[in-house]
């Protein structure tokens, strides 16, 4: 099995094209280590499609001793670059636990990656928006799918720290894309019509494991 010295390398990656007009295409940044809250993972295969664990509603992360969910959280960011997505959930490498990583802006040279523990996903308000999405799980089938244009994320880090983010754009769609793969909803599903804002939500629990987690400092 690969290990995390496997991912590739940004220059072999195809660049990306910016704005219009904005001169040479960006080139994918991979976050060094000191950028991830988490040491270096190994590369696992992602689990294809129609795998019985996609269908899976996933089990609390606070389940899981720390060491576990580090580990977990390390091989997400990990497989994530070397298949070259923007968001992955843990069933998609098998493992049926609440918890996703997301980066939206590596592949445009701006990474920016986030850890999710326990998501809780809120729309932000009435506005929703169409977009073809592609999945690493059912890869060469893009779905166009209709979802809150807003949201507001709410969740734990690995340091088991509650966190609320509002999202928007891109970053809202990678959220709600990967929360819907701890609930076994994949982008092949009809979906009703997406609600208007509901009451604030809380993540689930709070990561056990991590209530006792060294910062490092």
């Amino acid at each position: 099995m690969p290990s995390a010295a496997a991912l590739p390398d940004p220059a072999a990656l195809p660049a990306a094209r910016g704005p219009a007009g904005a001169g040479a295409p960006v080139r994918p940044v991979i976050p060094g280590p000191a950028a991830l809250p988490c040491p270096p993972g190994r590369v696992r295969p992602v689990v294809l499609y129609p795998d019985s664990v996609l269908r899976t509603r996933c089990r609390p992360a606070g389940e899981l001793k720390f060491p576990e969910l580090e580990a977990l959280v390390a091989d997400l960011f990990a497989t994530l670059y070397a298949a070259g997505g923007r968001g992955l959930a843990a069933p998609q490498i098998g493992v049926a636990r609440r918890v996703f990583v997301m980066d939206p802006g590596w592949k445009d040279g701006t990474p920016a990656p986030l850890a999710v523990i326990e998501p809780a996903l809120t729309p932000a308000g009435r506005r929703t928006a169409e977009a073809e999405e592609l999945c690493l799980s059912i890869p060469g089938r893009p779905v166009r799918v209709r979802r809150p244009a807003r949201v507001r994320l709410d969740f734990f880090d690995l340091a088991g720290v509650a966190q609320s983010l509002p999202l928007d754009g891109m970053a809202a769609r990678i959220a709600q894309h990967e929360a819907d793969h701890l609930d076994g909803v994949l982008i092949l599903d009809p979906r009703p019509e997406a609600a208007p804002a509901a009451p604030p939500a809380a993540p689930a629990r709070r990561p056990r494991a991590a209530a006792g987690a060294s910062t490092g400092a």
